[in-house]
């Protein structure tokens, strides 16, 4: 059964009971109506945990009950000091989210260390994919042919356990070696049936790159979107802040990523002036809720 607010419900209950008393042959496709419009309403949009490092590591459980408080009902984690799954099994892991309403689709993770196994205990949960966070420090255009070459093995190994492999930017991949963009020659040369890429919308910018480019660049490449705004005439590399009160054209790019593929949109934020982590968060919930996702 759909499950939605009080509110919506009561509403709902008005207008059937209007729409019977003026039309009561037409009242299952009034209902159905209602309901799709209802449905339009529940967003789906996740949130990157890495937002949240200084206080999960304190209250896994409790930190994760106030994000599905706030409207997110898709998760993305990082591997920090107690794994992916935060000291509990996976399985475990997988219960609580199921309890609290939310799915755990993704994880960034160290793939350089116990990947095959990682892989199937992400698998055995029913999570799409495992990210690649970063690859920082190479200086050559071989340095990111070898990365690329490295994307398709650690693609094979996560098509073979029935998920998905991706890359997560940073504004390197937009600074250019031998007159060759790094996400160029990543992306050149990965399998697209291998590897997907994760869009970080604010790095992409912070890489003065237009976004909208690069989705149509490579459509249905950029499969998940980080969604972080950046602070109105910043000059410096850390400057994230609340979703709507940047420079970043959201509504549009969002508009543009869907059009080219983009499925999962993901709230990152690793800025808190004058505001706390979860506040900020709660915050950036009721910005996308107000977003055509």
């Amino acid at each position: 059964m759909m499950n939605y607010k009080r509110r919506d419900f009561l509403q709902l209950s008005g207008s059937i009971a209007a729409g019977l008393a003026i039309a009561p042959f037409g009242r299952e496709f009034l209902l159905n109506d209602e309901l799709a419009d209802i449905g339009k309403k529940q967003k789906k949009f996740g949130l990157q945990l890495y937002s949240l490092r200084d206080d999960l590591p304190k209250d896994p459980k409790g930190v994760l009950k106030q994000v599905a408080s706030f409207g997110y009902k898709q998760i993305e984690g990082y591997e920090g000091p107690q794994g992916m799954f935060w000291g509990m099994s996976n399985t475990d892991f997988k219960k609580y989210m199921d309890d609290l309403g939310m799915e755990f689709i993704t994880s960034h993770c160290n793939i350089d260390k116990d990947f095959e196994k990682k892989a199937a205990e992400a698998a055995a949960i029913g999570m799409k994919y495992l990210i690649c966070p970063s690859r920082g420090g190479k200086k050559t255009v071989d340095d990111f042919k070898k990365v690329a070459d490295d994307f398709n093995a650690k693609g094979e190994i996560c098509k073979k356990n029935g998920i998905r492999f991706a890359y997560h930017n940073h504004e390197y991949s937009f600074k250019e070696i031998d007159g060759q963009f790094p996400q160029d020659i990543m992306m050149k040369n990965s399998d697209p049936s291998l590897v997907d890429f994760e869009m970080d919308i604010y790095w992409v910018v912070t890489g003065n790159q237009d976004p909208i480019v690069w989705l149509d660049k490579y459509p249905d490449r950029f499969v998940l979107g980080h969604v972080k705004d950046r602070i109105k005439g910043a000059t410096e590399r850390g400057a994230s802040c609340i979703l709507g009160t940047g420079s970043i054209d959201f509504p549009k790019i969002v508009k543009a990523a869907k059009a080219k593929g983009m499925k999962y949109f993901i709230v990152e934020h690793e800025r808190y002036d004058n505001s706390t982590p979860l506040q900020c968060v709660e915050a950036d919930a009721a910005y996308m809720k107000t977003l055509k996702i």
